[in-house]
């Protein structure tokens, strides 16, 4: 009588039952996986037209633009520059009016600089305390106002001004061409934001600016600090006072 083959299913337990007794617990690959390790998303390639936007943006940034304030006609005299200055639309943000205009002639044997208008100033320019300070020391340096050309950097009363600012809004060009204009023997400036608008080194002390050469010619320069600095502090008159002296005779 022939053998009958065991059920399928007692086949399969005998044989799970033979990997047993034999070590063989469990599936296994030839590759080690790591069955703790979180599931990552796969990374999607950069697409092709993304990979010149890359490029771009490790490349220098080109050096920024300089506005020409002067424009291709600027001003030939200081009877036109007071018009272009009191009028011109593009020099400042907030426009013409209330803007005080620079006073004096041409080739005056001082030219005394400050940042800006005094803040009441609305006919003349340094109408309030910083202008009575200085028409008391220009008494005390045998002059009047009358005798000096009198100018500001800026148009209006400007609180807080950054000198690098108004550099790359192009108002060294237009300070530079003032002077030119104004022909002046001497400058005398009032605050620390002006000798970087003359075109002087920022890495050196502002006293260290002995003179300015624009178009051919050199014109010493004495820089103090503002006229607000020095009625707040006397040891700071002593000082300019000794500076004066030794620019006014050397």
């Amino acid at each position: 009588m022939p053998e009958i083959a065991p059920p399928l299913s007692r086949q399969i337990v005998a044989a799970l039952a033979w990997w047993n007794e034999a070590g063989v617990d469990c599936d296994f690959h030839d590759e080690a996986t790591d069955w703790l390790a979180e599931a990552r998303p796969a990374e999607s390639p950069v697409p092709a037209a993304d990979a010149p936007r890359a490029v771009r943006e490790e490349q220098p940034l080109p050096p920024p633009h300089t506005p020409d304030l002067l424009g291709a006609d600027p001003p030939q005299d200081l009877a036109a520059f007071r018009q272009w200055w009191l009028s011109e639309p593009g020099l400042d943000r907030v426009g013409p009016r209330g803007r005080i205009a620079p006073q004096g002639e041409a080739g005056a044997e001082l030219m005394v600089l400050v940042m800006d208008p005094e803040a009441d100033d609305r006919e003349m320019l340094l109408s309030g305390g910083q202008g009575r300070l200085l028409d008391a020391m220009l008494r005390a340096m045998g002059l009047a106002r009358s005798q000096v050309y009198l100018a500001s950097v800026l148009p209006r009363h400007t609180p807080m001004v950054d000198a690098d600012a108004l550099i790359g809004q192009g108002m060294r060009e237009v300070l530079l061409h003032h002077v030119a204009l104004a022909a002046p023997q001497r400058i005398l400036t009032f605050g620390a934001g002006i000798p970087p608008l003359l075109g002087h080194d920022t890495s050196l002390a502002a006293a260290d600016l002995p003179k300015i050469y624009h178009e051919n010619r050199s014109i010493p320069v004495l820089a103090i600090e503002g006229l607000d600095s020095l009625a707040a502090m006397p040891r700071l008159k002593a000082r300019f006072w000794r500076k004066w002296l030794e620019w006014s005779e050397g």
